[in-house]
């Protein structure tokens, strides 16, 4: 029996140009959706851990390493195993803006990083 965790959430960041392509396809879709912009509602390090689960990835995945924070924590050096997990997160919480975006929980509890439409459809399709 499936179970419905509720409307899907969008994190995004209003200045990004995928974020605002997501939406645009949220709305044509007429899909029932909250959006958070996680750089002012910025996620805890429980929330990302719970994202990160849905996902199925891990904190370096969804990191934009390209960023001025990252550059300056020095992030690509970071070690990317077990032991470093919570020190990236801690990062992820701290500096928001290194998380990748938008990252949509679908209605089964699963979440996509929805830089492509493709993705965007998964999301919408989970449920």
């Amino acid at each position: 029996m499936s179970r419905t965790v509720g409307p899907m959430e969008i994190w995004i960041n209003p200045a990004c140009s995928k974020c605002r392509s997501a939406l645009s396809l949220l709305d044509a879709e007429g899909a029932d959706y909250t959006v958070r912009r996680y750089l002012e509602d910025v996620p805890s390090e429980d929330e990302i851990r719970g994202v990160l689960t849905r996902l199925g990835l891990e904190p370096w995945d969804i990191t934009r390493t390209q960023e001025a924070d990252a550059k300056e924590l020095g992030l690509k050096d970071w070690a990317r195993d077990e032991s470093s997990r919570d020190r990236w997160i801690a990062a992820l919480s701290a500096h928001p803006k290194l998380i990748q975006r938008p990252i949509i929980t679908a209605e089964d509890g699963t979440a996509v990083v929805g830089r492509s439409e493709e993705a965007v459809r998964d999301a919408l399709g989970r449920g």
